[in-house]
């Protein structure tokens, strides 16, 4: 049984990047984020299942859909609000934006928008972890688009064969911008298969259940642990906004109403708010203050965002890995 201490938790986490991403979503259209935003609202229960399971020093590499992995890791609301903005104070210096976000004393250590790309960086740093004799983990979140990359199976492979402790992470939404993953990939393919064809362990879940998301995982990260090898977990989950913005864009008609209304009755939030009352381990009274504790946390992030300078010029060649001419 999971403990009323960890429901509050996980549901206080959700809720959380959940309204982040919402707020974010509000005040797009104000003009002072100018960078192209991929929110993760709907997908919030795997990366929040997921990392309660990891050690701070466990590292985490993601793709452009980032918000939720940077903000279930730890990483520092102030700064990814100010780097939206494009403020010196954001967590990439105001120069990377949405999709490149960073940060170092949670170890998020890049996001990363080009697809795939996340699978060689993070193999990369868990090899360097091996060299090293550090025992981290690296957690690997992409979307099923990155398995259709050329670099999905050389990445498993070489994890595969140098025995690297890696948790791969599908989170697969279906789609590729508008496109069903029906019209890109052959029917009978599957990624779990293709994973145990290099000798990696998987499992797949077709619900992003909160509370399963974090059982498994737990067992998994575990294994990885006292294995030292990689594992990967494919997790059916579905974004409930456009690809790229704030918006709604299913009028569309590019994905299936009842498609639609089954992944929206599975909302994370709505399902375990509803749940922590029934079951009275949050009160309304309770569960007042803790929206209200976090609405103050948003609104103080964004104050700060708007209150911050832009980078200076001086900033154009700093933290930039340059080759001499």
């Amino acid at each position: 049984m999971i403990k009323k201490i960890l429901l509050k938790k996980f549901f206080s986490e959700i809720y959380r990047i959940r309204e982040i991403q919402l707020e974010i979503a509000r005040r797009y259209s104000e003009w002072k984020m100018r960078c192209p935003v991929h929110l993760s609202i709907g997908q919030e229960s795997v990366p929040v299942g997921i990392c309660q399971n990891l050690k701070r020093n466990d590292q985490v590499v993601t793709a452009h859909r980032s918000h939720a992995h940077y903000l279930a890791k730890g990483g520092d609301l102030k700064k990814m609000i100010s780097e939206l903005h494009g403020k010196v104070t954001g967590c990439a210096r105001g120069k990377g934006g949405s999709m490149h976000l960073i940060d170092h004393k949670a170890n998020v250590i890049a996001a990363v928008p080009i697809v795939g790309s996340t699978l060689p960086i993070g193999v990369g740093i868990a090899w360097g972890n091996k060299l090293n004799n550090n025992r981290n983990i690296v957690v690997i979140f992409f979307g099923d688009g990155a398995t259709e990359e050329g670099v999905f199976q050389e990445s498993l492979d070489f994890a595969s064969l140098k025995s690297l402790r890696i948790l791969f992470v599908c989170e697969n939404n279906n789609f590729s911008v508008y496109s069903d993953k029906k019209n890109r990939q052959f029917k009978h393919r599957n990624i779990c298969k293709m994973a145990s064809a290099l000798g990696i362990n998987s499992l797949s879940l077709s619900n992003h259940d909160l509370m399963q998301v974090y059982t498994e995982s737990k067992k998994i990260i575990k294994k990885i642990r006292s294995t030292s090898k990689p594992y990967l977990i494919e997790i059916d989950t579905y974004r409930l906004v456009e690809h790229c913005g704030p918006n709604n864009d299913d009028h569309l008609n590019y994905r299936n109403k009842k498609e639609i209304a089954k992944w929206t009755s599975r909302c994370q939030v709505k399902l375990y708010e509803k749940r922590l009352l029934r079951n009275s381990i949050l009160t309304k009274k309770n569960l007042e203050i803790l929206k209200n504790s976090i609405k103050f946390e948003i609104s103080n992030s964004f104050n700060f965002a708007n209150k911050s300078p832009y980078p200076k010029k001086s900033e154009l060649y700093k933290d930039l890995y340059m080759k001499s001419i």
